[in-house]
């Protein structure tokens, strides 16, 4: 493990959304200000959209930190099921048993919950993560919770959280009452080279480490590219470069570290076979190369495939690689 190696308390690079981690990029930090001010200004309905990886979950779980002593909070992540499970999932992150009970009772008991808090002058937020699973019908159904409010105030806030698929889905033509009702809606984009390293200095500092940063400037730029700044994948990425560099006793991640750890990332290197393209649309790739060329070239599998001259794409890739692995060889001798 590398963390003496690095003088580190705890791993820097885990995959749980722990609110300790969350590195504040401009993006983050101007989506978690408004979603704080939708909710404090008691806008109803807020959204937040971002690509696998990009920190969503972090970032809400700090948002609720904030609303702790001042909130009633349930936080949602099973979408892939009917209403009536959607409202059960809800109850039971408030604390209350509703497995017997039917659609318009849960209805009811939800509703009372919302008076209880109101009266107690505390808010009520419910954050549904992973929301562009939702089926269209579970999306009316919060709608419709919603609906809840005084002459005032809205009486619920409502947070979706979700994949570029929920913009999508908000933005059909069946859901327009719903996005009519969504007042803010903030995205987050990936990090810059600059954001990335401060992102990776964050986590490692949150982490017990000091002095210089265990990756060269070099190395974090082709970080930076590979990754796409998406958070997810540079945690992935440092783990497995911080380990290989304890596994060969080297202080600092060089280029040549990431060129190793990029090849066994690599998830082409593992696949045991190519898929056959064949039925996708594409038409047969016409190489112009003789079934003796091929046999007489060590590739006796393609050339019994090409009596007609012609190849599908996935024999035509298979084909290259042959011949690249060839070509070295021949340079060798």
């Amino acid at each position: 493990m590398f963390l003496e190696f690095y003088g580190l308390r705890e791993q820097p690079f885990g995959v749980t959304p722990d609110p300790r981690f969350l590195y504040m990029s401009p993006a983050h930090r101007e989506a978690l200000a408004s979603l704080y001010y939708g909710i404090e200004s008691g806008r109803g309905f807020l959204a937040l959209i971002a690509k696998p990886g990009m920190g969503k979950t972090t970032l809400l779980f700090h948002l609720l930190e904030k609303f702790r002593n001042s909130a009633r909070t349930a936080f949602l992540f099973q979408t892939q099921c009917s209403s009536r499970e959607f409202m059960r999932f809800l109850l039971a992150e408030l604390g209350v048993e509703s497995r017997d009970q039917d659609f318009v009772r849960m209805h009811e008991e939800f509703n009372k919950l919302l008076l209880q808090e109101a009266r107690a002058g505390r808010r009520f937020i419910v954050v549904i993560d992973e929301a562009q699973n939702l089926d269209a019908t579970v999306l009316e159904t919060v709608r419709l919770l919603s609906d809840f409010e005084t002459p005032r105030a809205k009486l619920l806030q409502i947070v979706l959280s979700g994949q570029p698929e929920l913009a999508d889905k908000l933005a059909s033509r069946n859901m327009s009452q719903l996005r009519q009702r969504v007042s803010l809606l903030n995205r987050l984009t990936p990090l810059s080279v600059e954001d990335t390293r401060k992102y990776i200095e964050h986590r490692l500092s949150v982490s017990g480490h000091s002095g210089p940063l265990p990756f060269s400037d070099e190395a974090l730029v082709a970080i930076a590219r590979f990754t796409e700044g998406i958070p997810r994948n540079i945690n992935n990425f440092c783990f497995n470069a911080l380990s290989l560099a304890c596994a060969v006793r080297q202080r600092v991640v060089d280029p040549a570290l990431v060129d190793e750890v990029i090849h066994d990332l690599d998830i082409n290197q593992h696949v045991t076979e190519i898929p056959d393209l064949s039925d996708t649309g594409h038409e047969p790739f016409h190489l112009g190369i003789s079934k003796s060329f091929l046999a007489s070239h060590d590739a006796p599998d393609i050339a019994e495939r090409t009596a007609r001259d012609t190849l599908s794409p996935a024999e035509a890739k298979a084909y290259m690689r042959q011949l690249a692995v060839q070509l070295k060889d021949w340079k060798r001798n």
